[in-house]
C-alpha cells in the first residue's frame, strides 16, 4: 500500500492530522530559527536591556541584577509566542487518532450489520481507517512532543545565555560563570 493509498484510507481524520502536522513542523522550524538567531545576539540584547535601566537612573548593580531577572520573563515573552499552539497539535493529534479509531471501528460494525461477516472487505475498510488514523495520530504526537520539548529546552537556554551575559557586563567575567 502506498503512502497517498493509506493517506486516502485514513480519510477525513488523516487529511486534518497532515494539515496539523505541516503547521506544527512549519512553526517548530521556524521557532528553532528565531531562537538560534536571538542567542546569537545576546551581547545586543544585554546592552538594550541595561541601557533601560540605564536610563531610569539606578546605579547599585544588585538592585538592577534583580530587576533584570525579574523581567527578564518579560522581555523574553515574545519568543514564547506560537509554542503553545505546538503544544497543542502534540495533545490533540493522539485525540484526533483515537477518533479515527472509533470512526473506523463504528465503520466496520455498520458494515456487519449491514451484510453480515460474508464480505470481509467490508469489515477490513473500517479497520483500516481505525488502524491508519491511530498510526497517524500517534506519529504526529510523537513528534510535537519531542519537538516541542526540545525548543523549551532550547529556549531555556537562550534565556540562561542572556543571563550570563548580563551578569558579565555587571559585575565581570569573574561573575558570569557563577
Amino acid at each position: 500500500m502506498s503512502l497517498i493509498e493509506y493517506i486516502q484510507a485514513g480519510g477525513v481524520i488523516m487529511e486534518i492530522l497532515i494539515a496539523m502536522n505541516t503547521v506544527g513542523i512549519a512553526l517548530m522550524l521556524f521557532k528553532a530559527i528565531q531562537y538560534w538567531l536571538y542567542d546569537r545576539k545576546k551581547e545586543a540584547h544585554a546592552d538594550e536591556i541595561l541601557a533601560n535601566f540605564a536610563a531610569i537612573g539606578i546605579e547599585e548593580k544588585d538592585t538592577i541584577m534583580m530587576l533584570v531577572k525579574e523581567l527578564l520573563q518579560t522581555y523574553l515573552r515574545p519568543l514564547e509566542r506560537g509554542m503553545p499552539t505546538i503544544k497543542i497539535i502534540a495533545t490533540t493529534a493522539t485525540l484526533f487518532g483515537l477518533l479515527g479509531t472509533v470512526v473506523g471501528v463504528l465503520m466496520a460494525f455498520e458494515g456487519i450489520a449491514k451484510v453480515g461477516m460474508g464480505d470481509p472487505s467490508v469489515f477490513a475498510g473500517g479497520i483500516s481507517m481505525a488502524l491508519v488514523t491511530t498510526v497517524g495520530g500517534l506519529v504526529v504526537a510523537i513528534v510535537h512532543t519531542v519537538g516541542y520539548n526540545y525548543l523549551i529546552a532550547y529556549l531555556d537556554d537562550v534565556e540562561a545565555h542572556l543571563e550570563a551575559e548580563l551578569l558579565k557586563r555587571l559585575y565581570g567575567k569573574s561573575h558570569a560563570s557563577a
